[in-house]
């Protein structure tokens, strides 16, 4: 039986899943491991090429393609490992260590679940890399429940892109499926309320960034918001610490990146960050809003 299963959720991503296995089977790791591809109806050569790998590949209902808690959830039972291990088809391990040390944090048996950084790809915009850079730096953090305020908006976040979970710890918390987005925020709130840890672990590193225009940020941003108040996670210290970070960000952007931008490229930047704090606030309090607008604003269908 495997240690560690890989769980590589998949839908037409024939241009990438070729080199995201081969960055995978070229891992040096102590522990054995799976690596199981959920398939939702692809119709490119996806499939084609993973079966070129040693991996076990299973089709996941049609409708839970656009909603993550259950397609993640539906991995997990089919797991055989005591780690599990997600991974986008579009997120590259940078190194042959990744999954190594990913894993190793499970050495503390305090520590449930691990999630590595993330590096922009090439051709990133500017607003990427500089999010990127912000939300995954190079300091390794422990969350537990007593860093709650110190670590403001960042204790709740957790990326399933790449990421680990102790499998005995997603059977009794499990990616919520009341939320059909962020369900990875969703069952780090579930991991870190119950009293263990999340660490964030700098050197398990992967490359994977997508760019987004000025209304696909404020549409992903709206989601957020709601998401957010949903869980209850929106209080004095997290606003604190997204003010302070946006007001950081934006700052960096005007005294260094000026050069290299140049006037317009700053602009263009900064509309960018608006529009991501417009989508957040409009988020956090939607339930002022019309539904039609609502649903106008999610980019995830999240009223339908």
């Amino acid at each position: 039986m495997p240690d560690i299963s890989i769980l590589i959720p998949t839908r037409n991503e024939a241009h990438n899943i070729g080199a995201c296995l081969d960055a995978v089977y070229m891992q040096e790791c102590a522990l054995q491991f799976e690596v199981v591809v959920t398939d939702s109806g692809s119709n490119d050569e996806t499939l084609s090429i993973a079966r070129r790998y040693p991996v076990r590949i299973y089709s996941v209902p049609p409708e839970h393609f656009h909603h993550y808690a259950r397609k993640r959830n539906f991995a997990a039972r089919l797991a055989q490992g005591n780690y599990l291990v997600y991974l986008s088809a579009d997120a590259f391990p940078a190194s042959r260590r990744w999954l190594e040390t990913l894993t190793s944090n499970f050495l503390d048996p305090t520590v449930a679940a691990v999630y590595g950084r993330h590096l922009p790809k090439a051709g990133s915009t500017i607003e990427r890399q500089l999010t990127l850079g912000s939300i995954y730096g190079d300091e390794r953090i422990v969350k537990h429940i007593a860093r709650r305020e110190e670590l403001g908006f960042r204790y709740y976040h957790f990326s399933a892109v790449n990421a680990a979970i102790r499998r005995d710890v997603w059977e009794k918390t499990q990616f919520p499926e009341d939320l059909k987005v962020f369900e990875d925020v969703g069952i780090a709130k579930r991991i870190l309320d119950g009293g263990w840890k999340i660490v964030y672990e700098p050197r398990s590193t992967v490359f994977h960034s997508h760019n987004h225009t000025v209304q696909e940020l404020f549409r992903r941003y709206f989601d957020a918001g709601v998401v957010w108040q949903q869980l209850h996670i929106w209080d004095a210290p997290m606003r604190a610490s997204l003010v302070r970070e946006g007001w950081r960000l934006l700052c960096g952007k005007l005294e260094r990146r000026g050069r290299i931008l140049g006037q317009t490229g700053v602009a263009s930047s900064v509309s960018q960050d608006l529009a991501k704090y417009a989508g957040l606030f409009l988020g956090l309090h939607e339930r002022f809003l019309p539904l039609a607008l609502k649903r106008h604003f999610s980019a995830f269908q999240l009223y339908e």
